[in-house]
């Protein structure tokens, strides 16, 4: 396992899911006294591997037929899509 690619798929993951809707509404689960927050921890943390593994899976298959070049420009017009939309709403 390449550990630089860990290191930096986490360090990318973990800062976009920070704050974000995810992380809201698992900290509203386990605000609840009366539910198991160990219950709360294991139900977000098997979304967040399943939505991770469709996401890898998706890439794999997306990369067969698009070259790498091509995806990262599609990437990038579409962050800089959702940015202006997020500015244009605000």
């Amino acid at each position: 396992m390449d550990t630089k690619i860990l290191l930096t798929v986490f360090v990318a993951v973990f800062t976009a899911e920070l704050g974000d809707k995810t992380q809201l509404a698992t900290l509203l689960f386990a605000a609840d006294k009366e539910v198991s927050k160990l219950a709360v921890f294991v139900g977000a943390s098997l979304a967040l591997i399943v939505a991770s593994a469709i996401g890898v899976l998706a890439g794999a298959m997306v990369s067969q037929h698009v070259s790498e070049k091509y995806l990262h420009y599609i990437a990038g017009i579409g962050f800089v899509g959702i940015g202006i939309w997020t500015l244009v709403k605000a």
